[in-house]
């Protein structure tokens, strides 16, 4: 049997979380991507079958840019400015409820960064 990489082994508990996590139109689900370079994150509906974006923000928008002054999402701190742009966006559409995909990656570092800063401004998941 080969070894997986890092990447297979993400994908592995992506799908594994897939199967349990799904967004509803009162509970949509907050999923969460993170690459070397930046960081993403997007609230989808997963009702109508095929995923629909609600909202969205990344470390690589114009507005976050214009916050931060640099563009891509290298740090804590970075991530964290993140949340608040996307929780801004949800309380603008009436979005108070979340399911959170953390879309395979460990809990910890800027993940949990994310998730604790969400929670804190008054994302409820």
């Amino acid at each position: 049997m080969a070894k997986l990489s890092r990447h297979e082994k993400r994908e592995r508990r992506h799908k594994r979380i897939r199967k349990k996590i799904h967004g509803t139109p009162e509970r949509p689900r907050l999923c969460v991507y993170r690459s070397l370079h930046a960081f993403y994150a997007q609230i989808v509906d997963d009702s109508e079958g095929t995923s629909r974006t609600l909202l969205s923000a990344s470390s690589i928008d114009p507005e976050f840019v214009q916050l931060t002054g640099k563009r891509g999402g290298k740090s804590v701190k970075d991530v964290q400015k993140l949340a608040e742009i996307l929780v801004k966006k949800a309380t603008e559409k009436g979005i108070r409820r979340v399911v959170f995909d953390r879309g395979g990656f460990l809990y910890h570092g800027k993940i949990k960064a994310f998730a604790e800063k969400c929670r804190e401004l008054g994302l409820e998941f």
